[in-house]
């Protein structure tokens, strides 16, 4: 699962036992190594999927991590803000943007008490979600509505559940009752759970947080076998 470059069993204890900002402090230098960060088709599905819908004049990415979905954002958006409370992921952003246009400004703040009002017409986030407990949802999306100006579109992909039973179901089950444990019996807590962001639970935080909500298939990464897509993105619009 993980390159030569990326974190030792160690490394990745020792974050597993810190807070959530810390852990990816002492993380940072290595997440692009590790099956954490979102692939680039992922970001090139979404950015190919959002082309249509635009161009847009200022995007937001929340949760911005490592800055890898600044580059879907290129093509689309004339400034791009990427926003994250990890000093050290913002730090390898700064040095990862290199010399592409348009350059994204970096703001280290907590998403949840966001310092922008009406600023943007697109936000996006990637694979963050399992950093929020479902309770706190509505105050996310509340920060991220604030954020964007009247018609402005929040998007995300929103892979579908693994068939029950599956190996990938038992993998992520474990994985969430190995980390509610972890919080149970260790503080500060670390909180990152797979099984949190249900799609229809997520579409009724939105709508009721004032966003119209429609879903987009990803085709890219095919259909289950019953016919629904296997990742859908979320286009929750300010009205």
């Amino acid at each position: 699962m993980f390159s030569p470059q990326g974190p030792t069993l160690r490394e990745l204890a020792v974050q597993a036992l810190s807070s959530v900002d810390r852990g990816y402090d002492l993380l940072a230098p290595k997440f692009d190594q590790t099956p954490f960060r979102t692939p680039d088709r992922f970001l090139d599905a979404v950015g190919d999927a959002l082309r249509p819908l635009g161009p847009f004049d200022a995007g937001l990415d929340v949760c911005c991590g490592t800055g890898a979905g600044a580059r879907p954002l290129r093509p689309l958006c004339r400034r791009i803000t990427g926003v994250d409370f990890s000093a050290g992921m913002l730090a390898e952003a700064r040095d990862r943007a290199g010399d592409a246009e348009p350059a994204p400004h970096w703001v280290r703040a907590d998403v949840r008490a966001l310092p922008f009002t009406g600023a943007f017409d697109l936000a996006v986030s990637f694979g963050a979600f399992g950093h929020f407990l479902p309770a706190e949802r509505p105050g996310l999306f509340a920060q991220v509505h604030r954020c964007l100006r009247p018609g402005g579109l929040f998007a995300f992909p929103v892979a579908a559940p693994p068939p029950v039973g599956s190996a990938l179901y038992w993998a992520l089950a474990g994985f969430d009752a190995g980390m509610r444990v972890r919080n149970a019996v260790w503080r500060p807590p670390f909180v990152m759970y797979y099984r949190t962001f249900p799609l229809p639970a997520v579409a009724k935080d939105l709508a009721r947080t004032g966003f119209d909500v429609t879903t987009l298939p990803l085709e890219e990464f095919g259909r289950r076998d019953d016919g629904s897509p296997r990742c859908r993105l979320v286009l929750a619009r300010r009205a």
